[in-house]
């Protein structure tokens, strides 16, 4: 028979994850801190599910298709406040016809993964780092805040009662989908009076389908993911529901992914759901890796950052946040100065780009993900961060 118990409760101090190396003021500012009413995860009820779904053969898995026997729930009002957090069976939610997330899209998510390693211990990848931008996004879609470091310590539970779901295997992990809506039953537009809170996971192995083959990109300037001013910058369901045509159209024209253009430059701004890099010689002769800058409508991506953060601590090569367009790609190729170009993120990790269709002309990009490139080199660094391969303080133990 299912239980409902409360979880173990931990001190203040054990329940917070480590803050990362400079994240500190970041964190404050942004509300992940416990100066929000919130909800506590020593206050976590567990029911556990009577039965058990079998684990599934990860080769071939479709992404985000199968889930785990528990989920995370919590409600918020603005009479009650926070409730308990409640682990409980994975289940439908059951919702009014008018409620708010249905309606006029007032919701968001966020994604991580947790990994084992060889030494059977399960990680997180810099997991901070997805609370401040889950309570960034709160705040632009007006939903309460809380403390980012009690969800993860949500989490954490979550992931203690479904650990045996993290795949064994250097080539899979456990996706986590933490997703907030607003649940109001009204009709009229303005801040939700109640709202949502819950998290999924799922086993996952290669976001595309080519595994890590070079993907193909469509560039066309006649859709626009995101703008100033708008909400390209938070995690919003709305911002991917609205890129769906498009990616039709892309896979009409021969390509897996769009690569979306801004502005009568044709800015390249990001691939698809991930972040884009280009590996090239500057138009000054320099050896440089470039992406473009958040500037309010690119994603501030974690993978996006830690590429960043360790290519600068290299030092072999000059890393730029700068805009670029297709015609500086078009140029560039024609000069032979192109590398290598590869989009990031927590699906795919590092994802190479081989082809983009611009106006009729496939433009080849170098690509070398068999030898010693810098795609293979990324990727092997931050996986063997992710599953404890290399000792870091971006992998957390669950």
């Amino acid at each position: 028979m299912a239980s409902a118990t409360a979880a173990p409760a931990r001190s203040a101090a054990t329940a917070r994850a480590p803050r990362l190396e400079g994240e500190e003021e970041d964190l404050a500012c942004n509300d992940v801190s416990n100066s929000v009413p919130s909800f506590k995860a020593a206050d976590t009820v567990v029911q556990l599910s009577e039965s058990q779904k079998p684990k599934p053969v990860l080769e071939g898995l479709q992404f985000g298709t199968v889930f785990t026997d528990h989920m995370l729930v919590i409600e918020w009002s603005n009479e009650g406040g926070w409730g308990k957090p409640h682990i409980q069976p994975f289940g439908n939610l059951s919702i009014h016809p008018a409620c708010s997330a249905l309606h006029y899209a007032v919701q968001l998510f966020e994604g991580l993964k947790a990994y084992r390693g060889q030494d059977n211990k399960v990680r997180l990848f810099r997991p901070m780092l997805n609370m401040k931008r889950m309570l960034k996004s709160a705040r632009r879609a007006c939903l309460p805040g809380f403390d980012g470091a009690e969800l993860l310590e949500c989490i954490r539970k979550l992931l203690e009662v479904d650990q045996e779901w993290v795949p064994q295997s250097d080539s899979a992990s456990l996706y986590i989908r933490p997703t907030y809506v607003g649940t109001e039953s009204s009709l009229g537009v303005k801040k939700p009076m109640q709202a949502l809170l819950f998290v999924i996971l799922s086993p996952v192995g290669s976001y595309f389908s080519t595994g890590t083959k070079p993907v193909s990109l469509w560039a066309d300037s006649k859709y626009i993911r995101a703008w100033r001013g708008g909400t390209g910058d938070c995690k919003m369901g709305g911002n991917y529901g609205a890129s769906i045509y498009a990616q039709y159209e892309a896979v009409d024209y021969g390509c897996q992914q769009v690569l979306w253009l801004y502005g009568d430059d044709h800015q390249i701004t990001e691939v698809g759901t991930m972040n884009l890099f280009l590996y090239w010689v500057n138009e000054e002769g320099e050896e440089e890796l470039a992406t473009p800058p958040l500037d309010g409508i690119i994603l501030p991506g974690i993978t996006r950052q830690s590429i960043l953060e360790l290519t600068r601590k290299w030092g072999e090569f000059k890393v730029s946040e700068r805009y670029l367009t297709m015609a500086d790609l078009r140029l560039a190729l024609k000069e032979n100065r192109v590398k290598e170009m590869f989009g990031s993120g927590t699906a795919c990790v590092v994802s190479p780009v081989g082809r983009v269709l611009y106006q009729g002309e496939n433009l080849e990009i170098p690509c070398e993900v068999n030898c010693s490139g810098l795609v293979s080199r990324l990727q092997q660094e931050l996986t063997d961060i992710q599953y404890g391969r290399t000792p870091s303080d971006w992998a957390i133990v669950v």
